[in-house]
């Protein structure tokens, strides 16, 4: 494409240099620039893409885009613009043949919910026989592939890539989960988004966005600012949880139809007759188009709103009530949300991706409640992220646990003892009694906690003190099958170090 047309829609502070150029590719990382590329020099979180403008040149770029002056060089084309990540989205758009007006676009955003409704969606969707893109925190697919998500919402270019690979393949729904952080980025700021969706909002991402406020603004943006715009500007409908305090708000606030989701009978989709044990829920569905019976292998009462918004959506795209019920009866579960690890033991193992104050509650609120015996916990939080959450998941799990396990979770650059210190002054307010390690060698009988930094050891920690009956609860990681300390990622999966060592246990049971 011409330089000229792909420079159409911005605002540019300066130019020099030949707009007829042809621009083969479209770049942000010099190491990727081949010849006949345009670099666009974006600040990123440890560098800014300016200082790398010479290696992306030597790589064969033959124009560059950035915020700030270059001098140039008479055979580079140079354009200066104000926000170099909201160019680097509209020249995306434009290369790609703004791929957004040939698919119907969903975006999911909260801080809990995304990934699971991200699912029940394109379980409906499949339902339906409609062809159906999926990009999320777990992965991104479409037609048979999958590929690895380094993050649930791609950079503006890569976002356009895969869009328009998806309209290639004829895809025609794609679900989107929209991250704080693609919103502030303006990874999707030309996305135009044909349904939006807001499951709830609380405390995440605050090493990022410093105060809630800042992190709310970010995620209103996906209903006030992407619905009812540009090539979606009629149609457009907003998918609301009534039942969170800023849903409400949020709804007064947009400016298209909107469909408010909860456990209220003023919302236009609502949920009534719940029933919830260990293995499923099921209930009732009222909408505007009529009512239906569901049954999901989906464990818990926050998953009832994850049901309800995926509802509200395929009623807005006009959906026959009984595909939706078949949507949501075929899902046979989500990877690492309240996964159940097998075991021969009577026991209840659940690995979950919960690593929020309200995420953990809601989970460990679920499972006592259903669960007969004991409840085990074992957990950790992250490193290089917002410190102030870590005491309030401490309160929470000693709160809801007979025993709780303390250990890493990606401590990435800090110390793991000192990310296990701020867990425990928020733990050591409930429980008092902290264990050694080598007393659990036969279980525990006293409510209390632990701390093993080793997360290995601390799986197999609270397997062993477990007995009959008891659920355990390993949570923060869910999907993932990493761990991050310092600057090595390490292989590491949650289930499958449960898995080993439930196997373990049996087979010494087994020989006495």
């Amino acid at each position: 494409m011409k330089l000229g047309l792909l420079l159409e829609s911005l605002p540019v502070l300066r130019f020099a240099g030949q707009e007829g150029r042809i621009i083969d590719s479209v770049h942000y990382d010099s190491r990727t620039v081949t010849p006949g590329g345009l670099f666009v020099a974006i600040q990123g979180h440890r560098s800014d893409g300016y200082t790398y403008i010479e290696e992306a040149i030597e790589n064969g770029a033959i124009a560059v885009l950035a915020e700030k002056e270059w001098p140039g060089r008479p055979s580079i084309s140079v354009v200066q613009v104000d926000n170099a990540r909201l160019a680097l989205a509209a020249v995306s758009s434009a290369f790609y043949g703004d791929p957004c007006r040939e698919l119907f676009m969903i975006g999911i955003t909260g801080t809990n919910g995304k990934t699971t409704t991200a699912y029940l969606m394109e379980s409906i969707l499949t339902a339906a026989a409609l062809k159906v893109g999926v990009i999320g925190t777990i992965d991104y697919r479409f037609g048979g592939q999958s590929f690895a998500s380094p993050v649930t919402t791609p950079e503006s270019l890569d976002l356009m890539r895969l869009l328009r690979s998806m309209a290639d393949s004829e895809v025609t729904h794609v679900v989107l989960e929209v991250s704080s952080h693609a919103l502030d980025l303006h990874r999707v700021a030309c996305c135009d988004f044909d349904v939006g969706v807001f499951t709830n909002l609380s405390r995440d991402h605050l090493d990022y966005h410093h105060d809630m406020d800042t992190y709310w603004q970010c995620k209103r943006e996906l209903c006030i600012g992407r619905l009812g715009v540009g090539s979606k500007q009629e149609g457009a409908t907003a998918v609301i949880n009534w039942d969170d305090p800023k849903g409400k708000g949020l709804c007064a606030d947009v400016s298209v139809p909107c469909m408010r989701t909860g456990f209220s009978d003023d919302c236009e989709i609502f949920a009534k007759d719940i029933r919830l044990t260990k293995e499923a829920v099921s209930g009732r569905v009222r909408t505007p188009e009529g009512e239906f019976d569901f049954t999901s292998s989906l464990v818990g009462k926050h998953n009832v709103y994850n049901i309800l918004s995926a509802t509200g959506v395929a009623i807005a795209l006009g959906l026959p009530l009984e595909t939706i019920q078949k949507g949501i009866a075929e899902l046979r579960g989500v990877p690492g949300r309240l996964e159940c690890v097998a075991n021969e033991l009577g026991l209840s193992v659940f690995v979950d991706y919960a690593h929020t104050p309200d995420a953990l509650e809601n989970v460990l609120t679920v499972m006592r409640a259903l669960t007969a015996g004991r409840t085990i916990t074992i957990f950790g939080c992250g490193g290089d992220r917002d410190r102030y959450k870590r005491p309030m998941m401490g309160a929470a799990a000693g709160r809801l646990s007979d025993l709780v396990v303390l250990t890493s979770d990606n401590p990435r650059t800090e110390a793991p003892e000192a990310i296990l210190a701020d867990i425990v002054q928020g733990i050591a307010a409930i429980q008092s009694h902290q264990y050694e390690s080598h007393e659990l060698a036969k279980g525990f009988e006293a409510p209390g906690y632990v701390v093993e930094p080793d997360r290995r050891k601390a799986i197999a920690l609270g397997l062993g003190a477990a007995k009959s009956g008891d659920t355990v609860i390993i949570a923060g990681k869910g999907h993932e099958t990493y761990q991050i300390t310092g600057e090595t990622t390490a292989p590491f999966d949650d289930r499958a170090e449960a898995r080993q060592v439930l196997k373990q246990l049996y087979a010494v049971g087994s020989k006495q």
